[in-house]
């Protein structure tokens, strides 16, 4: 009796450990694959986002500023008080060094120049009717004569360039002749330092005996008629340089005087661009010069426009860019960094952009991604 007992209890010991054994293993087989995918699929989602959105680079330093011309904006205006009779070129009008863009009423400086070349002629005839002491003397009235014809041609060459410039412009001369009036110009400036110093030679020989008053007296009148064409020039603004003219503030008719906050012209030369930024103090160490940087505009929402540091300042100042008034107690003196751009982007003089410094681990990771503007109006990238 007791041995059936036992019998029916180990059945049921081994039924139950069956039951058991099909119940829990095959729910740890599936659930591992599936908990393995779950795993994989999160892994990959991962790896996925990763790839579609890159990690931004983390800028040194990042400061507001201003496109400028590569040589920065050159403002004109008058050298001496008077009335605006002619005005000669108009906005993105290019020029040269030396053209004509404005001229004042003249009408009370060429009587005074009219009188004093009468004196001057009337000077040399009396000087050259009295003989020369000696070869020193000779040389330097030879001298003096050279520079007298090299400053009165000079003028002369000056007056052809602009009658020749301001024909061109309404319509009956060519660029040929406006171009070969420019040579001459040049021609006569270089002779006119050939001869300064060629006077600088006469004047510094031995045994040069003093002047006769003849010879004082044509100095002097030949002064006079130097100070005289000196004035009659004030009365002509010319381009410093060659450049594009960029605003006319100038209306004939207007009086005018001389005045650094109101320029007549400005003008700069828009071959390349550069961009002058602020940076706060915080950041001077980690700015240096060649180092990377990129500007953005919100005119231009995506692009980035390269560029690379050219110049820091010395010391720190004032802000130029965002200062409207008197200072303020409370203003914060910036650094003014100068960075060239790159290509010819199409930001414009004026512009304010955001100006990002890369650091040397994120220029070697960026730099081929760096949209670069071409001549042609289309982009490549580094």
């Amino acid at each position: 009796m007791l041995k059936g007992d036992s019998t029916f209890t180990m059945l049921i010991v081994a039924a139950i450990l069956a039951l058991g054994v099909g119940y829990y293993v095959p729910k740890a087989f599936v659930a591992r694959p599936s908990e393995q995918a779950k795993s994989d699929a999160a892994s990959s989602i991962v790896t996925g986002a990763a790839k579609a959105a890159p990690a931004k680079p983390e800028w040194a330093a990042s400061a507001p500023g201003r496109v400028e011309p590569s040589a920065g904006e050159v403002r004109i205006g008058a050298q001496l008080p008077g009335r605006i009779a002619e005005v000669l070129v108009a906005a993105n009008d290019k020029v040269e060094a030396g053209d004509l863009m404005v001229r004042l009423e003249d009408d009370e400086l060429l009587p005074r120049l009219h009188a004093a070349a009468t004196e001057v002629a009337v000077r040399k005839r009396e000087r050259d009717s009295a003989d020369a002491a000696g070869r020193p003397a000779q040389d330097r009235r030879a001298a003096e004569d050279a520079l007298s014809n090299a400053e009165r041609q000079l003028a002369q060459t000056r007056d052809d360039q602009d009658r020749v410039s301001k024909l061109r412009r309404n319509g009956s001369g060519s660029d040929a002749d406006v171009d070969k009036a420019r040579e001459a110009t040049n021609k006569a400036r270089d002779r006119l330092a050939s001869a300064r110093e060629g006077l600088r030679k006469a004047l510094a020989a031995e045994n040069l005996p003093p002047p006769t008053r003849p010879e004082a007296a044509l100095t002097a009148a030949r002064a006079e008629l130097s100070l005289a064409e000196a004035a009659l020039e004030k009365t002509r603004i010319r381009a410093a340089s060659a450049g594009t003219v960029l605003q006319v503030n100038a209306k004939a008719g207007e009086s005018v005087a001389p005045s650094p906050e109101a320029p007549l012209l400005v003008m700069g030369d828009l071959s390349s661009l550069r961009v002058r930024a602020e940076f706060e103090e915080r950041d001077v160490g980690k700015l240096r010069v060649g180092q990377a940087a990129v500007v953005r505009s919100d005119a231009f929402p995506g692009r980035d426009f390269e560029g690379k540091v050219t110049f820091l300042a010395q010391s720190l100042g004032p802000s130029r860019l965002g200062q409207r008034g008197p200072r303020k107690p409370t203003d914060v003196d910036v650094l003014e960094v100068l960075i060239e751009l790159s290509g010819n982007p199409p930001l414009l003089p004026g512009m304010r952009v955001d100006v990002f410094m890369r650091g040397d681990a994120t220029a070697r990771s960026g730099a081929k991604q760096t949209v670069v503007e071409t001549g042609d109006g289309s982009q490549r990238t580094n």
